[in-house]
């Protein structure tokens, strides 16, 4: 929200600079995302004369000026506008001066082969508004000026402050509102709200709602005998330091109130209505042409503003093209209603349709302030427009309930950790606009206590529980822990001490989970084995999720259509990190992610994995460049199940990874039947396809909440025990079954003594006629490692019986 230093002091009585309100602003809360003084720009500029005006001796449509400046010697300037002539006070650039309207710097230039030296300038090539059809004319009282810096002639030194108004803070949406939070914090006085005793005769509008739930109260008023036309500068100055365009009077008086006050009207041109005014909820398929020129399609979710001729605005959001006032507006209708926050969030999302109006309804305006609005836009009407009011007519009643909360001044030092006086505690309150009952000594406050205007009390009455009632302004304040936050901001975030959290004697524990540990390990294990760590958003398209399985949470209110579903899968962000990466230029993508995975009941931590491109490069040695397959995504997740603490020897391969894997070549890493730990393999053509991945991919998850963890976990490695004796290796062929995996070979192999058995690993496959047809032959290595005594040949010829006896459960003979 922006407005001018001068319009903040139309509310705030103080002698406080633009730095020192920027600065106390940001402590209290309202954060300055900008500051800028339209003056420092304009400062070159000068109030200037125009001594002679001839004609230009080379065009019929330029004139040679003389331009007195206040220097030593007039300045000769070539100048095409109409209205220049001798006699006029302008505003001047000389040389060296940059034009903000458009955009360039004034240099000595030639024009028709005449010198010319500066320019007279018009109100756009200052951006002080869109008048351009002629230079800036100033009264004949400015050549008492001549010569100074026209900023200074024309006050326009008023620096501008842009502060980042927080959703909760639906005060502050108002200058008055911000002068109020100023005033709490010591940088000035609150002037009392002026609110003038309008004379009004007739009877008010026909006005009504039908829509309760959506538009609670309906106020409104006519003004006759109106005479539009432009608002008075210091009106269009205020609205412009608030980056608002002037319109006319009537629509810069409802935007003037809306942004002092946060208080969105509308006003509409009676002579374009036909009949009453009702607000009621949209007809399915009814359109409204809005004031943006824009037609949008309603349906009965959301409220409209209609006479008989149909909705004419879309309540709360944006008013009619039809029904707005223009020059010939004589009479006008002041409409002040009322419409709920959820209502208008809702409507404005479904049109995707914003406004300033919607800004201050979606988070609250206040319910108590419709009579002082409009009583506020009718007093600036009959003042700039003239006119008589009718009657108000008040159609059903805003929310204006008091609330109120019992709050211990104690509870500021225990929640807020700074010790604020009772008495300082209660000036910042009703600063603020909250108002106090004390209890009675020996009483409770509900009995009927000490009101705040008791100020010659007993400091003792303000110790105990006060009932503090809430401003119908304050709709963020709910719970006794908002009347700490208001204490606390305006005191000072700076002035709460620095305590370190107490802790026990000597070296502190670690406090990692095992499910901490075992993620940080992983985490390390895949960084360690050359794969690049992506961070993503949880959020993802319905487009990108549907080749998981589609997501189960979708958001009600996203950022974008493209982060509106939580990811069922790590493998969609993974892919577009990919597809960006190779688009530029990268030959060889390894990607990982830790992160969650959403499906339907619950979130569930996961490290996801994609390599894509050149596994290795082309080489003289090496031939062409190779590309990854699923056995290196399969040895990816085994190395980091490992680094983790899972059970890796103990893990069976079985079957397909899922619809998003490429079939026959993907697969699951399980501790049975059902515990699934990992999934792996070369991701399906089509869903690369469908997230614009070119080329082959493969890709895995491994679900960290699957692993098996000890309870205990040491934080220390244990100590490095090399075996004494040497180990021994033996090699064993198998003729098995063609579809019996290799996996389960060797688990059998390795369990036929797990106490002498090591490792057992594949080195060899061998498929033929010679071992039959639906055979293959499996070569197994299997390391033994005596810890006793070293093995004689009756204890290896007693162990390869067993390995032997092991296979055979499979269906393995030993290959003669």
């Amino acid at each position: 929200m922006k407005f001018s230093l001068s319009w903040l002091k139309a509310h705030l009585e103080t002698d406080a600079g633009a730095n020192e309100i920027a600065e106390k602003l940001t402590s209290i809360g309202l954060e300055i995302e900008g500051m800028e003084n339209p003056a420092d720009a304009l400062k070159p500029f000068r109030v200037a004369k125009v001594l002679e005006a001839g004609p230009h001796p080379n065009a019929d449509k330029l004139q040679l000026l003389k331009v007195d400046d206040g220097g030593a010697e007039p300045w000769q300037v070539v100048c095409g506008a109409p209205n220049a002539r001798a006699g006029m006070i302008g505003v001047f650039g000389p040389p060296g001066t940059y034009i903000p309207g458009s955009d360039f710097t004034l240099k000595p230039a030639k024009i028709r082969d005449v010198e010319s030296f500066g320019m007279m300038c018009s109100y756009r090539e200052l951006e002080l508004g869109d008048d351009h059809d002629g230079i800036i004319e100033l009264p004949e009282d400015a050549a008492a000026k001549v010569g100074t810096s026209y900023a200074d002639y024309a006050e326009l030194d008023d620096p501008v402050f842009d502060v980042a108004i927080t959703p909760n803070r639906q005060d502050c949406m108002g200058v008055r509102g911000i002068a109020r939070d100023l005033a709490a914090a010591g940088m000035g006085k609150l002037k009392p709200l002026d609110v003038a005793n309008i004379s009004r005769s007739g009877g008010g509008p026909d006005v009504r709602t039908e829509d309760p739930e959506g538009c609670p109260a309906f106020y409104a008023c006519t003004v006759k005998g109106v005479s539009n036309g432009k608002s008075p500068d210091w009106m269009q100055a205020r609205l412009k330091s608030a980056g608002q365009k002037p319109i006319n009077t009537l629509v810069d008086i409802t935007n003037y109130v809306m942004l002092d006050h946060g208080r969105p009207l509308h006003v509409y041109d009676v002579a374009k209505l036909n009949g009453g005014l009702v607000a009621r909820k949209a007809k399915p398929g009814e359109t409204v042409l809005a004031l943006n020129d824009n037609e949008y399609t309603l349906d009965d979710s959301m409220t409209v503003i209609a006479d008989d001729n149909g909705a004419h605005d879309i309540g709360g959001i944006m008013g009619g093209a039809n029904t707005g006032s223009d020059e010939a507006t004589t009479e006008v209708l002041i409409e002040c209603a009322y419409f709920t926050p959820e209502n208008i969030a809702r409507t404005g999302q479904k049109l995707m349709l914003t406004s300033d109006a919607r800004q201050r309804f979606e988070r609250g305006v206040d319910p108590a302030f419709l009579d002082d609005g409009l009583e506020l836009a009718t007093a600036l009407v009959l003042e700039l427009c003239g006119g008589k009011a009718s009657e108000v007519t008040r159609a059903s009643t805003p929310p204006t309930e008091q609330r109120s909360l019992s709050y211990d001044p104690a509870q500021c030092l225990a929640l807020g950790g700074i010790d604020v006086a009772a008495e300082r505690q209660q000036a910042i309150l009703e600063s603020l606009g909250f108002e106090i009952l004390f209890p009675r000594e020996g009483g409770d406050p509900s009995s009927g206590g000490a009101k705040t205007d008791e100020r010659e009390m007993d400091p003792g009455l303000r110790r105990g529980t006060w009932t503090v009632t809430i401003p119908t302004w304050r709709r963020d304040v709910a719970v006794w822990q908002d009347i700490v936050e208001e204490i606390v901001r305006i005191e000072g975030l700076d002035n709460i001490p620095s305590t370190p959290l107490p802790r026990k004697p000597g070296v502190a524990k670690p406090t990692a989970s095992p499910e901490q540990l075992a993620e940080r390990k992983a985490r390390r294990a895949a960084a360690a084995r050359g794969l690049n760590e992506v961070v993503n958003w949880s959020f993802i398209s319905e487009k990108e999720a549907a080749p998981f399985g589609g997501g189960s949470w979708t958001l009600a209110n996203p950022i974008s259509e493209d982060l509106k579903v939580m990811r069922p899968s790590m493998l969609p962000g993974l892919i577009a990190a990919a597809k960006r990466n190779s688009a530029r230029g990268a030959a060889s993508i390894r990607l990982f992610e830790v992160g969650r995975r959403y499906l339907e009941s619950s979130e569930h931590p996961t490290i996801g994995l994609v390599l894509t491109g050149e596994k290795s490069t082309r080489s003289w040695q090496g031939g062409a460049a190779s590309k990854f397959d699923a056995y290196d995504a399969k040895a990816e997740v085994l190395a980091i199940l490992e680094a983790a603490g899972a059970p890796v020897d103990k893990l069976m391969d079985f079957g397909e990874a899922g619809d998003a894997y490429h079939p026959g070549q993907s697969g699951t890493l399980r501790l049975g039947p059902k515990k699934i730990l990992a999934a792996y393999g070369a991701l399906h053509p089509s869903v690369t396809k469908a997230l614009g991945l070119k080329g082959a991919a493969v890709g895995a998850e491994i679900f960290l909440d699957a692993i098996p963890l000890k309870k205990k976990v040491g934080h220390m490695r244990d100590a490095f025990a090399p075996p004494a004796l040497q180990a021994v290796t033996r090699d064993f062929a198998f003729v098995v079954d063609a579809d019996l995996p290799a996996g389960d070979l060797v688990r059998s192999v390795k369990g036929a003594d797990k106490k002498l058995i090591t490792e057992a690993r594949i080195f060899d496959l061998f498929e033929g006629p010679s071992v039959g047809e639906g055979k293959k032959s499996l070569a197994v290595e299997i390391t033994l490692q005596p810890v006793e005594a070293t093995l004689t040949e009756e204890d290896l010829k007693a162990l390869s019986d067993k390995v032997v006896a092991s296979a055979a459960k499979l269906g393995a003979e030993l290959r003669g």
